[in-house]
């Protein structure tokens, strides 16, 4: 083979290298672009999900919040109707024992 297709095909395959290494080195920025896309999908993707559930737990959570303040006011108000029926059953008791320890100051006195 004379020399100048020698060096015509050693040229040739170094520019069919260099457009190999060129098309790889597209091929890898275009796969770093696209991996860096789905990267940030999945990112925007989760902190959605993490907001959506926040948001969730927050709203079960102010529910049980409001069912126990509930239940706390009813007991409260039982409580109280039941310690107000037995003040109001104890007040002709206490009514006669104030009369009493008024009558005995008095008579103390004279």
């Amino acid at each position: 083979m004379p020399r100048p297709e020698v060096l015509e095909r050693i040229q040739e395959a170094e520019q069919d290298a260099d457009d190999i290494v060129a098309d790889a080195e597209q091929e890898r920025e275009e796969r770093l672009a696209e991996a860096r896309q789905r990267a940030d999908e999945i990112r925007e993707s989760a902190e959605t999900s993490a907001a959506e559930l926040k948001e969730e737990r927050l709203a079960e959570a102010r529910d049980e919040i409001a069912a126990e303040r509930e239940r706390i006011v009813e007991e409260g108000e039982a409580e109280r109707d039941q310690l107000q029926a037995t003040a109001e059953s104890n007040l002709d008791e206490a009514v006669d024992y104030a009369v009493e320890a008024f009558e005995e100051a008095v008579h103390a006195q004279t």
